[in-house]
């Protein structure tokens, strides 16, 4: 539709999504598939997120397989005994009971990748790195809309990206952007679980008058 326009009430909708929008944990999910056409209009979504160069340069695999599924459990196993010695004391005591992915517990996840261009690319000349920035817009489409459609998903980044690229053979020029988990949860929290916990606040919006 040309220059479509948008209602009061569709504003407020979109608003009230970003506002809801949360990260999954493995305690959450609930052992319920998710139909094929709610996963169609999630990856969908994806695909309508701005690239540079319109370079649409991501590609998305798809895990259901237990067995792989358990290879990127034990990846992130040993990433995040690793990842636990950077806190200390209390923060520490409090990291060993976080559980922070529901690889196993989804239904499906999904692998993120970067797909650099062979050709030259439309403005990614100055800044290279605007082709992975484009895989991150089209991650966020993909947890709005599937926040729309009340599937929760959670972003694990403990581990070791190259391993996961081994255990998906994935081609060596590809980049791990996002390891995802995706499923139907038992509740929505009110508040973004780190901040329930009190390991961080949520910090007031600062704005920067031109220069700082």
């Amino acid at each position: 539709m040309k220059n479509k326009q948008f209602t009061s009430n569709e504003q407020q909708s979109l608003t009230e999504i970003i506002y809801h929008r949360r990260d999954i944990r493995g305690n959450n999910f609930l052992n319920a598939p998710i139909p094929q056409p709610i996963l169609d209009k999630i990856l969908d979504a994806a695909a309508l997120a701005p690239s540079v160069g319109l370079s649409q340069p991501w590609e998305f695999v798809i895990i259901r397989d237990q067995q792989t599924k358990q290879s990127i459990a034990d990846n992130h196993r040993e990433e995040n005994e690793h990842a636990e010695q950077a806190f200390k004391d209390d923060k520490k005591a409090l990291y060993r009971q976080l559980k922070l992915e529901g690889i196993k517990e989804s239904p499906i996840n999904i692998a993120v990748f970067y797909k650099p261009n062979t050709q030259p690319t439309l403005g990614q000349n100055s800044m290279p790195e605007m082709g992975e920035y484009s895989v991150v817009c089209a991650i966020q489409n993909m947890w709005l809309t599937a926040r729309s459609l009340n599937v929760g998903i959670g972003w694990v980044s403990i581990l070791n990206p190259e391993k996961v690229k081994a255990t998906l053979n994935a081609p060596q020029e590809n980049k791990l952007i996002a390891y995802l988990c995706l499923g139907y949860v038992k509740e929505f929290l009110e508040q973004p679980e780190l901040e329930m916990l009190n390991w961080h606040k949520r910090q007031p919006l600062q704005i920067i008058d031109e220069k700082y």
